[in-house]
């Protein structure tokens, strides 16, 4: 059984997973640092192709690393927008949904230019995108933690603790 990390960008899914794979002892695969490898840059793949092309490149990591198993999965976070992404990753393991406050979000990503859907006005996207996406995460989450005064090492620990 895999344990899946869903949330929105800056919500901590990537040091959470390297944290986990640690404790856990198992690998972890990140959806878009996969992406990254055999595709290029988000952005470059945004701007050029547009999300559409983006989001079908990250439905077929997803099918990919759903045959795996006993790993940590670090996925994107529009990744659960489409309805096949959230069915294909619930039959692999358990999902965990990182939840963070507007503003924690924003401060965690405040310096980071590598988001496209963030580029510009970046507290009112961020605002805009977790309405819309909350629903979505706590909808196939399994557990959900709040990770706003927590550190990466903290939230893999309440982890841990809901696996056994």
């Amino acid at each position: 059984m895999n344990v899946v990390l869903v949330g929105m960008p800056g919500s901590g899914k990537s040091a959470v997973a390297k944290e986990l794979g640690g404790i856990l002892n198992r690998s972890v695969i990140d959806t878009d640092e996969i992406i990254v490898t055999n595709h290029g840059e988000i952005n470059d793949i945004f701007k050029n192709f547009g999300e559409e092309v983006f989001r079908s490149i990250e439905s077929k990591v997803v099918e990919a690393v759903c045959k795996m198993d006993n790993v940590v999965i670090s996925t994107g976070g529009g990744c659960l927008l489409r309805e096949r992404n959230r069915e294909l990753l619930k039959g692999s393991g358990k999902i965990i949904f990182l939840q963070a406050s507007p503003d924690t979000l924003y401060n965690r990503t405040v310096n980071d230019d590598t988001r496209p859907l963030l580029a510009g006005e970046k507290k009112q996207k961020i605002e805009k995108l977790l309405n819309e996406r909350t629903p979505i995460y706590l909808g196939a989450a399994d557990f959900t933690i709040d990770t706003d005064n927590l550190n990466p090492r903290e939230i893999a620990q309440k982890i841990t603790e809901f696996m056994k």
